[in-house]
């Protein structure tokens, strides 16, 4: 007689992403948690509808997979809950603040294909973000699946990058939102590191294309011309409709990405309405394994 699944998966895309129903991620058994995580590493984001988790909870549950990393950053993190990164254009109190404060321009460069902490010499693992206050319209979160785009890549591209890295600066964030320097101890915490732009999967085994674009200004024996072009003409290539899966939040969505394979940014909204998610960023266990 035949077992039913432990999960109930459900593709939302052909390039990435599926859908996992009828969790509670509060109340994980290990043979669920295993579940999970094999459905992770085959749909690289996942998205489990209809959760109620406190921060504490997000917490608890970023701990069945690694340690939660702690944002240098006091404008982002939570001054209650140090392991949530505050995605929000409120402050701590609820209220809504304006286009032009700080930690709202910060967080427009998300609008820019990126992966999570690749500035960190051990880049993140996952994120898992989780909807707080979600807007009408505008606002999703956009997936793409770089092992597709690195095994369709022209390979006059692929023999640009081979071999190379690129440098990922937390700084070059802030120069691209025209905000001030980090300070000295933030830069002291945050160092430029160079990391290979392809890599290995420690899990899957498979090959991606690794940049981090609101992170990236330079490339190892290029001039910053020809690297800034580089980018421009991957990023081109990523982001056709093939490679891409775009999450419309809903109240109550959790939804878990893998920061080794994929890239995100997120789209467009009005910045009168209240967008507020709150993340938990799985910390890297090791530097990335170039090819």
């Amino acid at each position: 007689m035949a077992h039913a699944p432990l999960l109930d998966v459900v593709r939302l895309g052909p390039a990435l992403g599926a859908e996992v129903r009828g969790l509670d991620l509060r109340t994980l058994s290990s043979a669920e948690f295993a579940a999970v995580h094999a459905a992770w590493m085959q749909h690289q984001v996942l998205v489990f509808p209809g959760q109620a988790l406190s921060d504490p909870q997000q917490v608890a549950f970023t701990r069945l997979f690694g340690e939660p990393e702690i944002h240098q950053q006091a404008i982002i993190k939570s001054s209650r809950v140090p392991e949530i990164f505050r995605v929000a254009n409120t402050d701590e109190a609820g209220q809504l603040l304006p286009p032009t404060a700080e930690p709202v321009r910060q967080l427009g460069s998300a609008q820019t294909w990126h992966t999570d902490s690749s500035y960190r010499s051990n880049p993140s693992m996952g994120t898992i973000l989780r909807a707080v206050e979600i807007v009408q319209a505008g606002g999703e979160t956009q997936f793409l699946n770089m092992v597709a785009v690195w095994d369709a890549l022209p390979q006059a591209l692929k023999d640009q990058v081979l071999g190379r890295r690129a440098r990922h600066d937390f700084g070059f964030l802030r120069q691209l939102r025209a905000l001030p320097p980090l300070g000295a101890e933030e830069r002291a915490a945050m160092p430029p590191v160079w990391q290979p732009m392809v890599r290995r999967h420690p899990v899957t085994g498979r090959v991606s294309l690794y940049i981090s674009l609101i992170y990236n200004d330079a490339v190892e024996g290029m001039s910053s011309a020809a690297a800034a072009a580089l980018f421009r003409e991957l990023a081109a290539f990523a982001e056709q409709p093939q490679f891409c899966f775009s999450h419309r939040w809903r109240s109550g969505d959790v939804v878990i990405w893998d920061n080794r394979c994929t890239v995100h940014r997120v789209t467009p909204w009005d910045p009168a309405e209240r967008r507020v998610l709150h993340r938990t960023t799985i910390a890297g266990d090791g530097a990335p394994l170039g090819v």
